[in-house]
């Protein structure tokens, strides 16, 4: 029987101490000022199948003379070469790809990280030019996002017989402090003119004031707030026709930062200022065909533009419509089902309050269309395709989220339209390239 649990040498359990060790601890420590020679170049940095270069594949494969059609510097004429469109789209996809919505936090990454000083390749620029490229283009982001899905209709991919719409409220860049009423707007704008006024005076009488530089700022200022306020007056009669007659000149209110942000009910329950953005998405594929944004804070008007934007890109409407309840007004049923090039709509029938009734039976002063949607509502079938809404547009809406959108950066509608072109053509990047891989491993 050993004297120990192991049954180990007798020895073992008897080994000396280690002798304490003195003295000062060395340590590997770093040392900064030492000359390094790492003979590389940008296209080394970056793996072979790293996501930059499927950014910069996307773009070299699009057709951008929209963005070179502004360019004025051309062969044979003095001027200074403008930064290559190529550069700044690629930046702002890859950017968006990352949850990168600041302009100014591109600016540093392109000094600081691999992935985009690859993407740069040597060319310096600026957080001003990626802000101005951004909500500058919006109708060449536009045309782009209908260039991304035909390529993939022209390769069978995606075929717009079944499209998915949901909407997602996303919070606005004007703080709630920011909305006033009509009287206090217009004090606004009297304080806004006398301003300007003053500072042009300033101006006129100290032409070689040693503060003129910041004198002119300050004008500068002054006139965007004038300008901003304005177009918040110019905004108010559209606010007031929201509420009720008798409460207009007491709840009416606009923003004096953002005056086409409105107040809306969010999805926890709170209100905040926000626009309702727009997707649709072919329910087979994922890829986004449409996209707008409204400063709505429902969606019952949301789906005939939605589909007759689809049919102005791709030449038809889609076969089938898929949208939640809050879509699901009558009119708007019954003009997307009668249009000269009809879409079927799949969307829940609202419950009725007497309980005994059924919810999919025609009711008296229903269309032909209202009554053939109830009715189809009802069957197996239609409930079974209704299935496939969740698992397209509000997974689309989840991605989407999870790469940034959670508020506006930019203020006023075109700017924010723009933001959401750069998520769709984002997310149909990376869906054409997982379509791709797909059919290339079936094939």
């Amino acid at each position: 029987m050993p004297e120990n649990l192991f049954g180990l040498p007798a020895d073992e359990g008897n080994k000396a101490k280690p002798e304490r060790v003195t003295g000062a601890p060395r340590v590997q420590r770093p040392d900064r000022h030492q000359i390094l020679l790492r003979p590389t170049h940008l296209d080394a940095l970056l793996a072979e199948d790293h996501r930059a270069r499927i950014v910069w594949d996307f773009v070299m494969g699009l057709d951008l003379s929209g963005l070179y059609a502004g360019i004025r510097a051309v062969e044979g004429r003095a001027g200074r070469p403008p930064i290559d469109p190529v550069i700044l789209l690629a930046l702002w996809l890859y950017a968006t790809l990352e949850g990168v919505g600041s302009a100014r936090a591109i600016d540093r990454l392109c000094t600081e990280h691999d992935a985009y000083r690859w993407i740069c390749g040597g060319v310096s620029v600026n957080y001003h030019t990626l802000s101005d490229f951004r909500v500058g283009q919006g109708t060449v982001l536009d045309d782009l996002l209908t260039q991304s899905v035909a390529v993939l209709m022209a390769e069978d991919l995606v075929d717009l017989e079944r499209v998915a719409q949901d909407g997602v409220r996303v919070r606005a860049g004007a703080g709630a402090a920011s909305f006033r009423r009509k009287a206090t707007l217009e004090e606004c704008l009297e304080e806004a003119e006398a301003c300007v006024e003053a500072l042009k005076k300033e101006l006129d009488e100290d032409p070689a004031g040693a503060t003129r530089r910041q004198t002119a700022a300050r004008k500068r200022a002054a006139e965007e707030r004038q300008r901003r306020v304005t177009e918040a007056l110019e905004q108010w009669p559209d606010a007031a026709s929201k509420k009720k007659k008798a409460e207009r000149e007491k709840k009416a209110r606009v923003s004096t930062t953002d005056p086409d942000a409105r107040v809306m009910k969010m999805a926890d329950g709170g209100f905040r200022p926000a626009f309702n953005s727009q997707f649709a998405a072919d329910t087979k594929t994922q890829v986004v065909v449409g996209v707008d944004v409204t400063n709505l804070g429902s969606d019952m008007a949301e789906m005939p533009p939605m589909v007759e934007q689809i049919e102005a890109r791709f030449g038809k409407p889609p076969d089938e419509m898929l949208v939640d309840g809050g879509f699901a007004a009558l009119d708007a049923v019954e003009k997307v089902t009668n249009a000269a090039r009809p879409s079927t709509v799949y969307a829940p029938v609202t419950k009725p309050k007497d309980t005994n009734r059924d919810p999919h039976a025609r009711r008296p002063g229903d269309s032909e269309a209202v009554g053939t949607w109830r009715e189809r509502m009802g069957t197996d079938e239609a409930k079974a395709i209704y299935r496939e809404r969740a698992s397209t547009a509000e997974c689309v809406n989840a991605i989407a989220r999870n790469r940034g959108l959670q508020r506006f950066l930019v203020r006023g509608l075109h700017k924010v339209r723009a933001v959401l072109l750069l998520f769709a053509l984002t997310h149909n990047m990376m869906r054409g390239a997982e379509l791709r891989r797909l059919a290339a491993a079936a094939a």
